[in-house]
């Protein structure tokens, strides 16, 4: 065969695997880990599983400072279980983002200096019990509106993943509209602690949506491939909404004076979001940026005894093969590579 005709016939497979890889995103048919998918496809996943993963462990920073001092065993209780359910998360997506051929490790690495993000969000300091509320109600509010769309992504290992999440920062954010409610109602000096923390939260959790759509570099091309399936300005609105009577019930106001009602939209009109200092925290000049990453960095290498002793009890249990099932093991190991394309794949279609 001649070099013209391999190319030739290289590019055919090509172009039959991408359309392959388009049928089944056009008829909502989920993407496993096995199949092949474009190069941008997968580098898109990764980027956006490592961020969500590294914000989850991030997140157990702001209100796990105050499981000591919250004000009775009931609520240090429900926070304890909180932050435990944000290391879960953390765990799933790493889990997911591995099915893609990319390691924990490399992950983690890419997170501690700095060459991938977490949310903004948790760069805000939380600085009375109130903001433990504020969390709960607006920042997972916000989680939950965008990651229950999230459910169906068409990377069947991330979309399965997000089942469980959202089911839990379901309860996260009823847990925090509840404390909240009960400060309200509760002493002047409690009611104004609640208001001062919505005032403080409103606007960065508006900006969780990520930047207008206009402005966002990854939504149109990730809307395409039904990794995402609404616009960042169509969740925002769709939070705003969701918010303003909810905020009646508590008795509590928005911090936005063009905050209104549109009858001819049937929506709600808000104000001008402040996307300088959005980029700013991004860049690293957000209130908490630094205590953040540095105390993530401590937790890891302090941790690092936990990581050799699982390993080496790993090692010690394993059981010593045979000749006849070390043949039949490598065998069937060479099997399950062949059709998943790495080890990642066969522990997360086993978790999930």
């Amino acid at each position: 065969m001649t070099a013209v005709t391999e190319g030739t016939a290289a590019e055919a497979a090509m172009d039959g695997r991408q359309a392959a890889f388009d049928a089944a995103v056009a008829a909502d048919e989920r993407i496993e880990p096995r199949d092949w998918m474009p190069d941008a496809y997968r580098a898109t996943l990764v980027r956006q599983m490592a961020q969500h993963a590294h914000s989850e462990i991030i997140g157990m920073q702001p209100e796990a400072n105050w499981i000591a001092r919250a004000p009775s065993l009931r609520r240090k209780a429900i926070l304890m279980a909180k932050v435990q359910d944000e290391a879960g998360h953390g765990l799933y997506l790493y889990s997911a983002a591995e099915t893609l051929g990319t390691g924990r490790d490399e992950l983690l690495d890419k997170l501690h200096s700095g060459r991938q993000k977490y949310s903004s969000i948790f760069n805000y300091p939380t600085l009375t019990w109130a903001d433990v509320g504020a969390i709960g109600w607006l920042v997972d509010g916000a989680a939950i509106t965008n990651q229950v769309p999230l459910c169906r992504c068409s990377y069947g290992p991330y979309a399965r993943a997000m089942v469980r999440v959202c089911k839990e920062e379901s309860f996260h954010q009823r847990q925090g509209y509840e404390l909240l409610l009960a400060l309200s109602r509760g002493t002047p000096a409690q009611h104004d602690m609640a208001q001062d923390a919505v005032d403080r939260w409103w606007w960065p959790s508006l900006m969780m949506f990520g930047p207008p759509d206009d402005e966002s570099a990854h939504s149109a091309q990730s809307m395409t491939w039904k990794i995402k399936r609404h616009s960042n300005d169509e969740l925002r609105q769709r939070f705003v909404d969701i918010c303003v009577p909810q905020a009646e019930v508590l008795g509590l106001t928005l911090p936005d004076p063009d905050l209104r009602w549109n009858e001819e939209r049937g929506r709600h009109d808000f104000g001008a979001i402040d996307w300088t200092e959005f980029r700013e925290v991004l860049k690293g000049n957000g209130p908490c940026n630094e205590q953040r990453i540095t105390q993530r960095r401590r937790a890891h290498e302090e941790g690092a005894w936990v990581r050799e002793a699982a390993a080496s009890y790993a090692a010690k249990h394993r059981p010593a093969p045979d000749a006849g099932s070390t043949r039949a093991g490598t065998e069937q190991d060479e099997a399950t590579h062949d059709a998943a394309g790495h080890d990642g794949t066969t522990r997360m279609e086993a978790t999930a």
